[in-house]
C-alpha cells in the first residue's frame, strides 16, 4: 500500500516533487569516486594502522557546507517549479499533503471515470450498416450543408443587387426630391406671377366696366335735353319751365314769360338746324333771347341747292308750296330784297283798338310753325344712309313736344298757322 501511494505521488503531475537524478547531498565527484575511496582509505588506514570511521575535522566542515549549500540549491528549485517558497513549517507540510491528497483523489475518480466509459464504449461499438447508415446521413447533411451554403450564397449575391437596386432607387428619390422641390419653387413663382396678372386683370376689368359704364351713361347723356328740357304744366306746353302761352283772365301769364319762352324754342330750332345742316327755305332764325325773331327773306328769292344724294336739283318754291327739302344746300340763298322781320315777342302793352299791332307777333308765330314743319320732313325724308356717323349717334331732340330723330315722323300734322292732331 505505501509502494502504491508513492507511486502515486510520483506519477501525479499536481505534485510539486522535482526526480534528481544525482545525489544533491553528496558532490558529483565524490559520488562517482565514493566506491574507491573507502577501499584507498581503508588501504591507507591499514598501511597505517588506523581507523576508516574516524574522519578528519575538515572533512567534516567541507561535507556540513556543502550539505547546506546543497539543501539551499533543492529548495530554490522547489521554489521555483511551485507556488510554495521551501523550506516550509510541518504544520504547512501537512496541510499541503492534505490538499494534495484530495487532489490526487479526484484525479482518481475521473481517471476511473474515464475508463469505465472507454469499456462502455468498447462493448457497444456501432455495427457495420449503423456506420453505414451514418456514413450516408452524413453525406446527405453535406449535400444538404452544400446546397444550403449554395442557396445562401445565392441569397447573399440577389442581396447585394437588392442593396445595390435600393441605393440606385434611393439615389433617384432624392433626384425626385430635387426636382419635387423645384417643381413646387416654379409652381409657387407661377402662381405668385398669375396672381400678380389676375389682380392687374381684375383692375383693368374693373376700369374698363367703370368706362364701359361712364361712356354708356354719356351715351345715353342728351345735351339738348339737359339745355332744352320740354315738358308741360297744365294746358300749357313749357321749355325750361317757362310757360308758352296765356289764357286770360283765368291763366294770365306774363308777357315777359312768354318771350323768354319763345326766344329759347328759337334757340333750339337754330341749333338743330345747325347741327343737321340745314337752311331753313324763306325764313332765317334769328335767337336773341327774350326779342327773338325770324327774318322773312322775299318771295322772289331763288335758291338752287341740291336735293336728293343723287345730285339732282330744284329750284325751290315759296314756303306754301311744301317743296322737297336736300339734306345739305351747297349755298345760301341770294336775296334782292330787304327781309322782313317777324316778332317772336310782345310787351304786352297795346294801345286800345290797336289790335292790329298783333300782326308782327302772329306772323313770326306763323313763320315758327313753318320753320318746324320744314326741319320735320327733312328729318323725315333723310335716309339713314345719307347721315354721317355723328347724326347717327347724336341724342334724339325733342321737337315740338315730340322725339326727334332718324326716321321720326312729328306726331301732330302743321298747316301754315294749324297744328292738327
Amino acid at each position: 500500500m505505501a509502494a502504491t501511494t508513492k507511486a502515486g505521488l510520483k506519477d501525479n503531475p499536481a505534485m510539486s516533487f522535482v526526480m534528481l537524478t544525482d545525489s544533491q547531498v553528496v558532490p558529483p565527484q565524490a559520488a562517482a569516486n565514493g566506491p574507491k575511496k573507502p577501499h584507498s582509505k581503508s588501504i591507507t588506514s591499514k598501511e597505517k594502522g588506523t581507523s576508516p570511521s574516524s574522519p578528519s575535522p575538515d572533512t567534516d566542515t567541507l561535507n556540513l557546507s556543502h550539505q547546506i549549500s546543497s539543501t539551499t540549491h533543492l529548495f530554490e528549485i522547489l521554489s521555483a517549479q511551485s507556488d510554495i517558497d521551501h523550506p516550509i513549517c510541518t504544520e504547512c507540510t501537512d496541510l499541503l499533503l492534505t490538499n494534495l491528497q484530495s487532489r490526487l483523489s479526484a484525479a482518481q475518480k475521473e481517471r476511473d471515470t474515464y475508463i469505465s466509459f472507454l469499456r462502455s464504449l468498447n462493448t457497444t461499438a456501432p455495427s457495420p450498416q449503423t456506420l453505414q447508415k451514418a456514413e450516408k446521413s452524413l453525406k446527405e447533411s453535406r449535400a444538404a450543408e452544400s446546397k444550403a451554403f449554395a442557396e445562401l450564397l445565392a441569397l447573399e449575391k440577389q442581396k447585394r443587387e437588392l442593396d445595390d437596386e435600393i441605393a440606385s432607387l434611393e439615389a433617384e428619390s432624392l433626384a425626385l426630391d430635387k426636382e419635387e422641390q423645384a417643381f413646387w419653387r416654379d409652381r409657387n413663382t407661377f402662381s405668385l406671377t398669375l396672381a400678380e396678372f389676375q389682380n392687374e386683370r381684375d383692375a383693368l376689368q374693373a376700369a374698363y366696366e367703370h368706362d364701359a359704364t361712364q361712356l354708356e351713361r354719356l351715351q345715353r347723356t342728351n345735351v339738348y335735353n339737359d339745355c332744352f328740357c320740354i315738358s308741360h304744366d297744365g294746358q300749357f306746353g313749357t321749355i325750361n319751365g317757362l310757360r308758352l302761352g296765356r289764357l286770360p283772365p283765368q291763366q294770365s301769364v306774363e308777357w315777359a314769360e312768354i318771350n323768354a319762352a319763345l326766344g329759347i324754342t328759337a334757340l333750339l330750332l337754330a341749333t338743330v338746324a345747325e347741327k343737321l345742316d340745314f337752311v331753313f327755305q324763306g325764313y332765317r332764325v334769328r335767337p336773341m333771347g327774350s326779342t327773338s325773331h325770324i327774318e322773312k327773306l322775299a318771295e322772289s328769292t331763288i335758291a338752287t341747292t341740291t336735293t336728293t344724294p343723287a345730285a339732282s336739283t330744284t329750284t325751290i318754291a315759296p314756303p306754301q308750296a311744301s317743296p322737297t327739302y336736300p339734306s345739305s344746300p351747297s349755298s345760301p340763298p341770294q336775296t334782292t330784297a330787304k327781309p322782313t322781320p317777324l316778332d317772336l315777342f310782345s310787351s304786352g302793352d297795346l294801345p286800345l283798338g290797336a289790335r292790329f299791332l298783333h300782326r308782327r307777333l302772329d306772323a313770326g308765330m306763323v313763320a315758327l310753325l313753318d320753320c318746324i314743319r320744314q326741319l320735320g320732313d327733312f328729318v323725315e325724308n333723310t335716309s339713314s344712309a345719307s347721315l354721317t356717323h355723328q347724326q347717327r349717334t347724336a341724342a334724339p331732340v325733342s321737337v315740338g313736344g315730340a322725339s326727334g330723330s332718324v326716321g321720326v315722323r312729328l306726331p301732330y300734322r302743321i298747316s301754315r298757322d294749324k297744328v292738327h292732331d
